[in-house]
């Protein structure tokens, strides 16, 4: 699924849509440069799971955790800021096979090895300074499942 989004806000929606089709042990890893969207789509994806707690970026904190719908939680990890993920591995390793969490990785390129097959994984590109071409490839059957609800909203 490929998606022009032309702001914050539609980003949000886009994200808000994706949390809405969720329901616990998805992995979602954003892939973009600083800036493009990627804690904006997280954002969205708490609204969209019911979040109440407002969404920050979990930069200088690593990762932060909210509690969401149907006793779901949120885990948000960035990785931007490591450059060995030690024991950060092994918590996110235990995160991502949490059937009752939604598991969102940023600059996961430093965990990939710990990172399920399976996944939905988000690309973000940045044409012009408000467009963002955002991709959404699934890799498994569970985020196939995903994406073809996502698909079906979209059509509706």
């Amino acid at each position: 699924m490929l998606k022009v989004i032309d702001s914050d806000h539609e980003m949000r929606e886009f994200g808000q849509a994706i949390g809405s089709v969720l329901g616990g042990g998805e992995v979602i890893e954003l892939i973009g440069d600083v800036g493009s969207g990627k804690t904006t789509l997280t954002k969205g994806i708490g609204l969209g799971l019911d979040v109440t707690d407002s969404v920050q970026s979990p930069s200088f904190t690593i990762n932060r955790v909210y509690s969401a719908r149907d006793d779901l939680e949120l885990a948000h990890y960035d990785f931007y800021r490591l450059d060995d993920s030690g024991i950060m591995s092994d918590e996110l390793s235990e995160a991502i096979n949490r059937p009752d969490a939604v598991t969102v990785i940023e600059w996961g390129g430093l965990v990939d090895g710990v990172l399920p097959d399976d996944r939905l994984t988000i690309r973000f590109v940045s044409p012009s300074e408000t467009t963002r071409q955002v991709e959404v490839i699934a890799t498994g059957d569970s985020s196939r499942q995903v994406l073809g609800k996502l698909s079906d909203d979209s059509a509706a």
